[in-house]
């Protein structure tokens, strides 16, 4: 799953960039503490991010926006609603506009994941519930 999630990114990639992209080779470029987020595309109809996260994303919602999370690295827990998921490398979350979420990484991992965000996601539709 995850090769196929990355051979079609990489297309993906290469149409808008007239390059390819390594997923597995990108790294955060800098230090971070919890949470780190490098925008890899974006457009009006929608964005895209590799996350890192360390420990925990608290709760809250998009009233505007769907996002797809896809797995690259790492297991952790996910609030989906009102339903706690196990997530793992492989798997696909889809989050409808509405919906709270957060996460919680198991200890001494680190999360890895594509998030896409549909329309464009520029930061502020994100409603904090915590």
């Amino acid at each position: 799953m995850q090769r196929l999630i990355c051979v079609l990114f990489i297309f993906y990639c290469g149409q808008a960039f007239g390059q390819q992209v390594d997923i597995n080779a990108l790294q955060p470029d800098s230090v971070y503490e919890n949470v780190c987020s490098k925008k890899i595309y974006s457009d009006s109809l929608s964005t895209t991010f590799v996350i890192w996260i360390k420990h925990t994303v608290p709760k809250h919602y998009h009233a505007a926006h769907t996002e797809q999370v896809f797995v690259l690295e790492g297991h952790a827990t996910m609030l989906l609603g009102d339903v706690w998921l196990d997530v793992a490398p492989g798997q696909q979350i889809f989050i409808p506009k509405g919906t709270p979420h957060s996460v919680k990484v198991k200890e001494g991992e680190v999360l890895k994941v594509i998030s896409i965000q549909s329309p464009m996601f520029d930061g502020t539709d994100r409603i904090k519930l915590e």
